[in-house]
């Protein structure tokens, strides 16, 4: 019975040192998540730069619907027919793309063939009264005839199916970008083609105060500065996440953010919106404590060093840079 009775404190013993060894959890504005949203771009990837020249982790939460990639076959009712694999650019046989048509054209063949072999081919007569000779010439004008008919109407049907394809295509503009590359949400509403914008060194200035504001903000509580700092989706999520510590009677505080480098992934705009997401890397004391004051995570005195895409947008007219999306870096 001592045996037993020692097994679970020698389990919890062994297990104690995993625990110690265990990463602090993220808990900055964002709680080390990717969210929000990045316009039309929003689940593609943006890209590298020198602070982060690897991968960046997906969104994990946002309000724009994910589309179709256009890689995906289109269904049925969209196209008429289902669409190649994505880089397939071989296109199906002939006989797969009109299944009717050559069947048609093998059923002529066979009764031709057929019928020269018995005797009673199209030109029959003209073979019976020239005897062997007229009946070899016979057959090689039926194999020509033959030939001919079915030459048409492939030509034909070729030509109509040509037709039908072009006038398809010409409602598929809204597609493709400004670049001409098909778009990865074929399927996605028509809107405006985004534009490369470029940036003066008064945004890359918004977008560190705007780092350094927002932790502030997120530390102190501070819901109404959250609120002219981002965008709404970004407040629910930064609410919710600052309920679900209230919830286990616990408070996280940034103090001290010192940014060190930053780097533009990529600018653009769309409609009347421009976007800007940018790599930025800061450093600051991170730690969650509870209602007494006792850390919970983090450290006090140690730093931790941060790097993270923001995305920041702007109404054209307003002027303000906010808030409206974070991913991690990998």
């Amino acid at each position: 019975m001592m045996r037993i009775r020692l097994l679970p404190l020698a389990t919890a013993a062994f297990c104690l040192p995993l625990f110690a060894l265990a990463p602090a959890a993220d808990a900055r504005a964002g709680m080390g998540s990717s969210m929000g949203s990045r316009g039309s771009r929003t689940y593609t990837p943006p890209p590298r730069t020198s602070v982060t020249p690897n991968w960046t982790r997906p969104m994990d939460r946002s309000m724009t619907p994910r589309s179709p990639s256009y890689s995906s076959p289109a269904p049925e009712s969209s196209l008429g027919r289902s669409a190649p694999a994505f880089g397939s650019s071989a296109r199906p046989p002939f006989a797969m793309r009109h299944p009717f048509l050559t069947g048609l054209a093998g059923g002529f063949l066979g009764a031709g063939l057929f019928g020269m072999l018995s005797g009673h081919g199209f030109f029959s007569g003209f073979s019976g009264a020239g005897g062997g000779g007229g009946s070899f010439f016979g057959f090689i004008i039926q194999v020509l005839v033959v030939a001919f008919i079915i030459n048409l109407i492939i030509k034909f049907w070729r030509k109509r199916s040509a037709n039908n394809t072009s006038s398809g295509s010409t409602g598929s503009s809204g597609m493709f970008g400004a670049a001409g590359e098909a778009s990865p949400f074929s399927n996605q509403p028509q809107q405006a083609p985004s534009q490369e914008v470029t940036l003066t060194p008064d945004d890359y200035s918004a977008f560190q105060q705007l780092l350094i504001n927002i932790q502030a903000a997120w530390s102190a509580q501070d819901m109404m500065s959250l609120q002219r700092m981002a965008t709404p989706e970004m407040v629910s999520y930064f609410n919710n996440q600052l309920s679900e510590l209230t919830s286990r009677g616990a408070r996280n505080i940034v103090s001290d953010v010192q940014f060190l480098r930053g780097d533009l992934s990529e600018a653009w705009r769309e409609g009347t919106i421009t976007y800007a997401t940018v790599a930025l890397q800061y450093s600051a004391i991170d730690v969650t404590t509870d209602s007494m004051g006792n850390v919970l995570d983090g450290s006090k005195t140690e730093r931790q060093t941060v790097t993270e895409l923001w995305t920041f947008l702007r109404a054209d007219g307003r002027g303000n840079w906010i808030l409206s999306a974070i991913q991690q870096a990998g």
